[in-house]
């Protein structure tokens, strides 16, 4: 039994055993490696400050950090963590985590971040042995928008470069894949929504998995979310929205009226160690 850094396993092989550990997952999860290539590239994985454990040579089980400096603290995003089915039941999740978070600390990191669905009682348990405690509660939607309205609206397609981040709000109840930091380095799509001219709200929208990464109101008018779930259903009627905070009602009431389907709850739990 063995812990190591995840830069010394080879890609594939730690592709591998994480498509082996979330092959009975709530949801279904993508089995293209490049997928996953581009995703973790993109969130600032650190293989360096990853780790996995080794049994008689095999990897498995496994913590995928993201590093990045986020709202003022160094911190580690765990995106994603395993043990394969043959393996479970050992505690091996909680001994890389003891593992893990000596050796952040050591390396500067402030906090440590990650996301858990809410059905997973087991993992929740795991997570609170290791010091971790629920900070956010998300819902998530995946489906066809119902939108009566009918207003006369008009696209601003904008490239990132033009987008004006300064111009929005509520960035601190966006979760890390879907943050500023993250957003920038994958392929979406930036749009305002111009209504009696002037810009009323945005999104950021990626046309490859149909994730609204982005939403809100820059004009609090009459009527403006129905109008800007008009404008997200001229691009595509089915979109996925993951993690939003419980915390934003008017936009959970705006989900729930052009009707999208709710598919997992999840929580953020934290971890300060510096």
């Amino acid at each position: 039994m063995k812990i190591l850094r995840l830069n010394k396993v080879p890609f594939d092989e730690l592709i591998d055993c994480f498509l082996l550990a979330f092959k009975e997952y709530h949801l279904e999860i993508p089995t293209d490696k490049m997928y996953y290539q581009k995703r973790w590239s993109a969130a600032k994985v650190d293989y360096n400050l990853s780790y996995g454990m080794l049994i008689n040579g095999q990897l498995v089980g496994f913590i995928i950090h993201a590093i990045d400096n986020r709202f003022g603290k160094k911190t580690a995003f765990n995106t994603g963590t395993g043990v394969i089915p043959d393996f479970r039941g050992n505690g091996i999740s909680k001994l890389i985590y003891d593992y893990a978070i000596n050796d952040l600390r050591n390396h500067g990191i402030e906090k440590c971040i990650l996301e858990v669905i809410q059905e997973n009682k087991n993992a929740i348990k795991i997570y609170q042995r290791s010091g971790f405690k629920i900070c956010k509660e998300y819902q998530c939607f995946s489906g066809n928008i119902n939108i009566k309205s009918r207003d006369e609206i008009n696209l601003k397609k904008v490239s990132k470069e033009d987008f004006n981040w300064d111009n929005t709000f509520n960035q601190e109840f966006y979760s890390w894949d879907f943050q500023k930091e993250t957003i920038i380095e994958r392929n979406y799509d930036y749009y305002y929504v111009i209504h009696d001219n002037q810009l009323e709200s945005y999104f950021i929208y990626n046309e490859e998995n149909k994730y609204v990464a982005q939403f809100d109101l820059l004009a609090d008018n009459n009527n403006a979310w129905e109008r800007l779930f008009q404008g997200i259903k001229l691009i595509s009627n089915n979109v996925k929205i993951v993690n939003v905070d419980t915390r934003l009602l008017e936009k959970l009431e705006i989900i729930n009226k052009v009707e999208i389907p709710t598919t997992v709850n999840q929580y953020e739990m934290k971890l300060e160690i510096n």
